[in-house]
């Protein structure tokens, strides 16, 4: 679910605790639209995020360490100067809107005590990040709206700040319960509940209310007349309790998980999905939307750096699968050369009743069990013996094809197996750092061109393999890109230790370090789950692991990063869990 004015109410009661009159020592800009900010509040250090993503707009107090790029942006250096060793006085939110608001004390080029606002308006596309001064006008923003883009309201710097236009809908907490019940009950009978209730009032989300009509009627989709009388009471009196609750501050954030992977998340049980969906209990908000968002914004943040890598690499594979597809039709028509063999055979058998400027050759077929006759076409400029000479010449031409092509075709799957394996490798990036390690790979496997700029004076980037824990206590290691699987596979792990990897699928070398001993198997069956999780068929059941003693590794003679050979090996199966890795990582 979007991050809806109640749910803001919860997280901004969460925050209010520790931020109040809490410090702000550091800035940071991770991303486009996200601004961490380290703050020193009440008995703790927390760092809190203010996010304008328009898929995900929220702000919470964070625990993942995010990559900042090399020079912050012009926004966050703005930030870094009005607002450094600022003083949070207040937290405060518009009457169910989704907007926040932080009331700052700064100091400003002389010293002097100034106000400053720092605005989120976590509104979908339109979510934006303001900074205000004390008067109330527009000192910059994360994005800037002019009257080409919006025609009804601007952000720019140097205007005076209007909060966004409210939606013209009733205000659910100003209701009494009578005027509620009969608001309700005069409802048109052909509307569904859910439908009507997010129409009606304001700060209700889809999610909130599928769950009232579900909790009245047993079906989230439930029309009025399937309610009847008794139905609209009952939602009547949800309707009442879940406002005395949101009066209240009585929130809880939950969890609802699918098939162990989160699904979507609120401030009160969500119970219209059945025994479909867990739900899960968190310790806090913040800690929920830490872990609903870190696998999709990782993702997004990885694909938005990584762009030009991905089309590079797509472009490249693209380009090898189309020359492959051609070599293949080529190589298949080679297959048919003996006939050009033949039909030389029977032109030299036809010398005697050939003479120059012929056209087409009608003589009997040798070669066919009933010697049928057969049609040859010729060259009316050659000899006889010219056109003979000519289709043995065509067949040797095709027989010599069919042995480069066949060398051609080996490269060029191995080629594409490779370029593959690059995607799948950044999509496991999880930073910067992963990007330019592959960025380097491609750049000395000839794929990306090596700047003028660079040239003699770049550093070579090694980054390191994910590390985790089994059960058992036993190190276990996945590669990230093909840099790391050969260094983990052919220079770091021992001949005894255990090599894994997905069966004739793009993944991660995992090497799971015996220690001189013998592996237990349980840390093998974690092993092979996280090189199962680790690869192309991740979001699969029942994947093949091939696993074996790194002797039996080899990587062949100028073979592409990443690319080896192995024998002597056998095959578990097991379902990706993307959970056990996260318990399993080392920090």
């Amino acid at each position: 679910m979007p991050l809806d004015a109640i749910c803001l109410t919860a997280v901004a009661e969460e925050l209010k605790k520790t931020l109040t009159g809490g410090k702000i020592d550091k800035i940071y800009q991770p991303g486009r639209d996200e601004i961490v900010m380290a703050v020193r509040g009440a008995g703790e250090n927390v760092k809190l995020l203010l996010s304008a993503n328009p898929s995900h707009p929220r702000v919470q107090f964070t625990s993942i360490s995010r990559e900042n790029p090399a020079e912050p942006p012009m926004f966050c250096m703005l930030l870094r100067k009005h607002l450094t060793a600022s003083r949070i006085l207040a937290v405060t939110q518009p009457h169910l809107e989704r907007v926040l608001q932080f009331e700052l004390e700064c100091l400003d080029e002389l010293g002097d005590r100034v106000s400053r606002t720092l605005v989120l308006e976590a509104l979908g596309r339109r979510s934006n990040l303001i900074l205000l001064d004390g008067e109330g006008r527009i000192t910059d923003c994360m994005r800037r709206v002019d009257a080409d883009m919006s025609a009804r309201r601007q952000v720019l710097p140097g205007m005076f700040y209007h909060p966004p236009v409210p939606v013209e809908k009733r205000d659910p907490l100003a209701m009494g319960g009578d005027g509620l019940r009969e608001l309700i009950l005069d409802a048109d009978g052909e509307k569904a509940a859910d439908k009507w209730l997010l129409d009606t009032f304001n700060g209700l989300s889809p999610l909130v209310c599928r769950e009232l009509a579900f909790q009245a009627g047993g079906d989230p989709a439930a029309r009025f007349l399937e309610l009847g009388g008794e139905g609209r009471e009952r939602l009547a009196a949800r309707m009442a309790g879940f406002l005395e609750r949101v009066r209240d501050n009585d929130f809880t954030p939950y969890m609802l998980l699918k098939e162990g992977r989160p699904f979507d998340f609120s401030f009160q049980p969500i119970l219209q999905y059945g025994m479909d969906v867990e739900l899960r209990r968190m310790e806090s908000f913040s800690a929920m939307l830490d872990e609903f968002y870190a696998a999709r914004e990782n993702a997004e943040r990885v694909r938005q750096r990584g762009q030009d890598l991905i089309k590079s690499v797509t472009s490249a594979r693209d380009r090898t699968a189309r020359k492959l597809g051609n070599q293949r039709r080529e190589l298949e028509a080679t297959r048919d050369r003996e006939r050009l063999r033949e039909l030389g055979d029977i032109i030299t058998s036809s010398f005697h009743v050939m003479e120059k400027g012929m056209a087409v050759l009608r003589a009997a077929d040798f070669y066919d069990s009933e010697c049928r006759q057969v049609e040859i076409k010729l060259d009316p400029l050659l000899t006889p013996q010219q056109n003979a000479a000519k289709y043995y010449k065509d067949y040797n031409r095709a027989k010599t094809a069919e042995k480069m092509l066949a060398i051609q075709i080996e490269k060029n799957e191995a080629e594409l197996e490779y370029l593959n394996s690059v995607l799948e490798n950044i999509t496991l990036a999880e930073g910067e750092k992963d990007l330019q390690e592959i960025r380097q790979e491609l750049t000395e496997t000839g794929y990306l061109r090596r700047s003028s700029k660079a040239r003699g004076r770049e550093k070579k980037v090694a980054g390191k393999p994910m590390e985790f824990r089994s059960s058992a206590g036993l190190r276990i290691s996945v590669g990230k890109n093909n840099s790391q699987n050969d260094a983990l596979t052919t220079k770091m792990a021992y001949k005894s230790d255990i090599w894994l990897h997905t069966q004739k699928i793009h993944g991660s070398h995992v090497i799971l370090w015996a220690e001189g001993g013998e592996a237990d198997t349980r840390s093998l069956t974690e092993a092979a789950v996280l090189a199962a999780t680790f690869s192309q068929a991740g979001d699969s059941r029942k994947v093949p692991v091939d696993y074996t003693s790194v002797k039996f590794v080899k990587k062949p003679a100028g073979a592409r990063p990443g690319m080896v050979v192995y024998t002597t090996y056998q095959t578990a199966y097991v379902d990706p869990d993307p959970e056990l890795a996260k318990r399993l990582r080392v920090k």
